[in-house]
């Protein structure tokens, strides 16, 4: 981004290796600040799901001696972990959705202070994007309908009359 706009560093400042425009140090190996977080967040995410693909619990209700279980291959470890480390990338990013504040909308970021509309699916929303066809809404209006339409009107039924 730097080389885009000509800016050449300093004799003392290095640029992020990254070229995301902010500076570098020798300390964080020659990256910014975010881009050296980003790093180590995906490094302690490895780790995490290495930890967890190792310790498997065993079954102690039958003597490994007694079943002989095939060792999976190399390139299925590979892709358990894989997988792992994605489920793992979206819950990270499940918890930095819920952390956001209330006053942007979540579809275009356009802050919206007092004004904005709470929807029912729990997103703050803008004028725009109020409407549940507008920010692609998952909550159930129609279901919660129904509930509603059968707690508020419930079914009456009368005895039968005797024949006389």
């Amino acid at each position: 981004m730097a080389e885009e706009h000509g800016f050449q560093a300093s004799e003392g400042h290095r640029l992020c290796v990254n070229n995301c425009g902010f500076f570098g140090s020798p300390a964080t190996m020659d990256l910014c600040s975010k881009c050296y977080r980003d790093l180590r967040m995906k490094e302690e995410q490895g780790a995490l799901a290495k930890a967890a693909f190792e310790n498997k619990p065993s079954s102690s209700s039958t003597p490994r001696s007694a079943v002989s279980i095939p060792s999976p291959s190399l390139e299925s470890q590979e892709l358990v972990a894989d997988v792992a480390v994605e489920a793992i990338e979206k819950v990270v990013v499940k918890r930095q959705e819920v952390v956001v504040k209330g006053n942007r909308c979540l579809t275009c970021r356009k802050r919206v202070g007092l004004t904005g509309f709470k929807c029912r699916c729990g997103m703050v929303l803008c004028g725009t994007h109020r409407y549940p066809e507008e920010h692609g809404c998952e909550f159930d209006y129609k279901t919660v309908g129904k509930e509603e339409i059968a707690r508020a009107n419930p079914v009456i039924k009368a005895e039968k009359l005797g024949k006389i």
